[in-house]
């Protein structure tokens, strides 16, 4: 009679199940992971957020890193720590998913989303004052990296492509001193733009008045926390890398685009040129193309034309559209006519 043997696990599968099984068996550990969900925490901030010591913190991030939980992220001078994207199926994937499943599930006492609350609100008043201060020179030293002459062609042949009609309507947060909303006025009934740095408005209040735009509205506002009404597109020129918390940020502001509408996005990829940071005032140093469509996807969006622009310095940047599927019955926007990356 023939016995089948039992195949039996290396020593590192072993190792790798019992990390895993060490990381998911602290309470705090798996309040990292909730936490670390859809955003990106240094160790001090992490630290704060618990209400622990920076040692206490940093082990319990060594044991999740360990296991492949959390992975880290270089933004100049500072690390961050983020959950590690899913892995390829394969040893332990099965208990990996569970496990995170159940952790997204848990509820965040009270002071600990208080917490989080108050780094990023450190965060933002790091990005408010340097607008702030640097209002006047902003321009400048956005150039450095990528001004709009640079990629507005590619940009409006992108929009373009999207045939919004003659009544449709944009919003576009975070509009710097205006250079892009000349643009957006010729290509929509009704723009509206929201800025939460007084200097800043006042320069795109300057360009509206030189170029007698009168179907562009100023607001001084927090795009993420006032109510405002929702629009068929809504425009992220070089904007999320000044967010405190870009996933939640791109959640929030995609709940203004109105169903069967269009987000549309450029951002700088990921690079390492810390020196942007004091330059022009960058929380992140730009991000993945897989992060900002994840991102998307979790907020209800749907993939759309991409293009990526290489500089002579070195970035790229990207621009993404991501859609809003229509309501049930509505009609889908006409496919946009496919574009190559240039």
């Amino acid at each position: 009679m023939n016995m089948r043997i039992p195949t039996l696990r290396r020593d590192d599968d072993c190792d790798e199940l019992a990390a895993l099984c060490k990381a998911g068996g602290d309470p705090l550990r798996l309040k990292v992971l909730r936490v670390l969900a859809s955003d990106s925490f240094g160790v001090l901030e992490l630290a704060q957020i618990f209400a622990i010591g920076q040692s206490g913190i940093s082990h319990h991030l060594k044991v999740l890193a360990q296991a492949g939980l959390v992975a880290t992220r270089r933004e100049g001078n500072a690390i961050f720590y983020r959950r590690a994207l899913p892995a390829a199926a394969g040893f332990g994937g099965v208990l990996r998913a569970a496990l995170l499943a159940e952790v997204d599930a848990l509820e965040l006492e009270a002071a600990i989303r208080a917490r989080i609350a108050e780094v990023h609100a450190q965060r933002a008043a790091v990005s408010r004052d340097f607008f702030s201060r640097m209002a006047d020179k902003f321009q400048a030293q956005q150039d450095l990296i990528a001004g709009l002459p640079q990629y507005r062609d590619s940009l409006l042949a992108l929009l373009d492509a999207l045939g919004f009609s003659g009544t449709a309507s944009a919003l576009e947060v975070g509009p710097g001193d205006g250079a892009l909303l000349p643009e957006l006025a010729r290509r929509f009934a009704q723009v509206t733009a929201l800025d939460n740095s007084p200097a800043m408005l006042e320069l795109a209040r300057l360009r509206c008045a030189r170029e007698g735009l009168e179907n562009v509205e100023l607001k001084l506002a927090d795009a993420l926390q006032d109510e405002h009404g929702g629009a068929d597109c809504v425009v992220l020129n070089m904007v999320l890398h000044h967010f405190a918390a870009p996933a939640e940020a791109l959640k929030r502001l995609a709940d203004r685009v109105k169903a069967g509408g269009s987000l549309l996005l450029t951002e700088l990829c990921r690079h390492d040129q810390a020196w942007a940071r004091e330059a022009c005032g960058d929380l992140w140093l730009g991000f993945d193309q897989d992060e900002l469509a994840r991102w998307a996807a979790e907020a209800g969006l749907e993939p759309g034309e991409s293009l990526y622009v290489g500089l002579r310095n070195g970035f790229q940047i990207q621009m993404r559209h991501f859609a809003k599927p229509p309501t049930a019955g509505g009609r889908r926007p006409a496919p946009a006519t496919p574009l190559n990356a240039v």
